[in-house]
Protein backbone atom coordinates (compact mmCIF):
# COMPACT_ATOMS: atom_id res chain seq x y z
CA UNK A 1 0.00 0.00 0.00
CA UNK A 2 1.29 3.78 -0.78
CA UNK A 3 0.14 6.69 0.75
CA UNK A 4 1.18 10.36 0.55
CA UNK A 5 0.87 12.66 3.50
CA UNK A 6 -0.43 16.11 2.22
CA UNK A 7 1.10 16.80 5.48
CA UNK A 8 4.34 15.56 4.44
CA UNK A 9 4.68 16.92 0.98
CA UNK A 10 6.68 19.87 0.71
CA UNK A 11 5.26 21.10 -3.08
CA UNK A 12 6.19 24.13 -5.14
CA UNK A 13 5.48 27.84 -5.01
CA UNK A 14 4.78 29.59 -7.82
CA UNK A 15 4.95 32.96 -8.95
CA UNK A 16 1.47 33.44 -8.67
CA UNK A 17 1.13 33.08 -5.42
CA UNK A 18 -0.06 29.70 -4.87
CA UNK A 19 1.27 26.31 -3.12
CA UNK A 20 0.80 23.43 -4.95
CA UNK A 21 1.39 19.86 -3.47
CA UNK A 22 1.03 16.89 -5.71
CA UNK A 23 -1.47 14.00 -3.93
CA UNK A 24 -1.22 11.84 -7.17
CA UNK A 25 1.25 12.25 -9.60
CA UNK A 26 4.69 14.34 -10.00
CA UNK A 27 6.89 14.36 -6.85
CA UNK A 28 4.02 12.54 -4.81
CA UNK A 29 4.47 8.63 -3.57
CA UNK A 30 1.21 8.02 -5.69
CA UNK A 31 1.27 7.57 -9.00
CA UNK A 32 -1.49 6.84 -11.59
CA UNK A 33 -1.67 6.20 -15.05
CA UNK A 34 -5.37 7.73 -15.71
CA UNK A 35 -5.42 10.50 -13.47
CA UNK A 36 -3.11 13.35 -11.21
CA UNK A 37 -4.78 15.27 -7.92
CA UNK A 38 -3.78 17.83 -5.86
CA UNK A 39 -3.98 20.15 -3.01
CA UNK A 40 -3.64 23.95 -3.51
CA UNK A 41 -3.08 26.81 -1.22
CA UNK A 42 -3.83 30.04 -3.15
CA UNK A 43 -2.85 33.44 -1.19
CA UNK A 44 -5.27 35.78 -0.06
CA UNK A 45 -6.78 39.05 -2.27
CA UNK A 46 -5.02 38.23 -5.31
CA UNK A 47 -2.91 34.34 -5.56
CA UNK A 48 -3.97 32.61 -8.24
CA UNK A 49 -3.99 29.70 -11.01
CA UNK A 50 -3.14 31.72 -14.19
CA UNK A 51 -4.85 31.85 -17.45
CA UNK A 52 -4.42 28.29 -18.91
CA UNK A 53 -5.09 25.77 -20.76
CA UNK A 54 -4.17 21.99 -21.57
CA UNK A 55 -5.27 18.57 -22.95
CA UNK A 56 -6.60 17.00 -20.20
CA UNK A 57 -10.19 17.30 -18.55
CA UNK A 58 -10.03 18.57 -14.67
CA UNK A 59 -12.22 19.74 -11.73
CA UNK A 60 -11.60 22.03 -9.55
CA UNK A 61 -13.05 20.80 -5.89
CA UNK A 62 -13.22 24.55 -3.38
CA UNK A 63 -12.85 23.66 -0.20
CA UNK A 64 -12.01 26.78 1.33
CA UNK A 65 -12.43 30.84 0.31
CA UNK A 66 -13.76 32.80 -2.33
CA UNK A 67 -12.62 33.47 -5.48
CA UNK A 68 -13.03 34.20 -9.10
CA UNK A 69 -13.33 31.14 -11.80
CA UNK A 70 -12.43 32.09 -15.86
CA UNK A 71 -13.47 29.40 -17.95
CA UNK A 72 -13.60 30.73 -22.09
CA UNK A 73 -15.64 33.65 -22.24
CA UNK A 74 -17.07 33.38 -18.72
CA UNK A 75 -16.39 34.33 -15.13
CA UNK A 76 -18.22 33.50 -12.43
CA UNK A 77 -17.59 33.94 -8.60
CA UNK A 78 -16.96 30.98 -6.65
CA UNK A 79 -17.13 29.71 -2.91
CA UNK A 80 -16.52 26.75 -0.91
CA UNK A 81 -18.15 23.68 -1.78
CA UNK A 82 -18.31 23.39 -5.42
CA UNK A 83 -16.52 22.00 -7.89
CA UNK A 84 -15.89 23.85 -11.68
CA UNK A 85 -15.52 21.20 -14.54
CA UNK A 86 -13.23 22.62 -17.10
CA UNK A 87 -13.34 20.81 -20.58
CA UNK A 88 -10.30 19.99 -22.26
CA UNK A 89 -8.33 22.64 -24.16
CA UNK A 90 -10.52 25.41 -22.41
CA UNK A 91 -8.31 28.36 -20.72
CA UNK A 92 -9.16 28.87 -17.61
CA UNK A 93 -8.05 30.71 -14.22
CA UNK A 94 -8.63 30.63 -10.72
CA UNK A 95 -7.99 33.92 -8.86
CA UNK A 96 -8.36 34.21 -4.93
CA UNK A 97 -10.51 37.35 -4.62
CA UNK A 98 -11.06 36.89 -0.64
CA UNK A 99 -9.23 38.30 2.65
CA UNK A 100 -8.32 34.73 3.49
CA UNK A 101 -6.29 31.84 1.91
CA UNK A 102 -8.33 29.84 -0.91
CA UNK A 103 -7.77 26.11 -0.63
CA UNK A 104 -8.86 23.84 -3.58
CA UNK A 105 -8.21 20.27 -4.96
CA UNK A 106 -7.39 19.55 -8.49
CA UNK A 107 -7.84 16.34 -10.47
CA UNK A 108 -7.49 15.51 -13.87
CA UNK A 109 -7.00 13.08 -16.52
CA UNK A 110 -5.26 11.88 -17.88
CA UNK A 111 -2.39 12.17 -15.89
CA UNK A 112 1.08 13.58 -16.30
CA UNK A 113 2.53 16.95 -16.12
CA UNK A 114 0.90 20.01 -17.36
CA UNK A 115 2.79 22.93 -19.24
CA UNK A 116 2.10 25.58 -17.42
CA UNK A 117 3.82 24.63 -14.26
CA UNK A 118 6.92 24.66 -16.18
CA UNK A 119 6.19 27.54 -18.04
CA UNK A 120 4.98 29.80 -15.20
CA UNK A 121 8.59 28.66 -13.18
CA UNK A 122 10.60 29.87 -16.03
CA UNK A 123 8.71 33.02 -16.89
CA UNK A 124 7.22 32.28 -19.89
CA UNK A 125 3.46 31.40 -19.36
CA UNK A 126 1.57 32.82 -22.69
CA UNK A 127 0.34 36.04 -21.83
CA UNK A 128 -3.55 36.54 -21.90
CA UNK A 129 -4.79 38.72 -25.19
CA UNK A 130 -1.40 38.91 -26.96
CA UNK A 131 0.33 35.19 -26.63
CA UNK A 132 -3.63 33.35 -26.34
CA UNK A 133 -7.45 34.32 -26.02
CA UNK A 134 -7.70 37.49 -23.60
CA UNK A 135 -9.64 36.64 -20.28
CA UNK A 136 -13.21 37.60 -19.98
CA UNK A 137 -14.11 41.26 -19.84
CA UNK A 138 -13.83 42.67 -16.12
CA UNK A 139 -11.90 39.48 -14.80
CA UNK A 140 -8.97 40.00 -12.27
CA UNK A 141 -5.24 40.23 -14.51
CA UNK A 142 -3.65 37.11 -15.32
CA UNK A 143 -0.25 37.07 -12.96
CA UNK A 144 2.66 36.61 -15.71
CA UNK A 145 5.19 37.71 -12.75
CA UNK A 146 8.85 35.84 -13.62
CA UNK A 147 10.33 34.12 -10.51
Amino acid sequence: MTIADLNQIEGLRYPARRWTRNLVGGASPVQAENFAMGYVVLEPNGGQVPWHNQEQEEIYFIVSGTGEACLGEERREVSSGQVLYIPPTVFHQLTNTGDEPMTMIYAYSPGGAVAHWRQELAGTLPVAGVDVPALPEGAQPQCTDAP
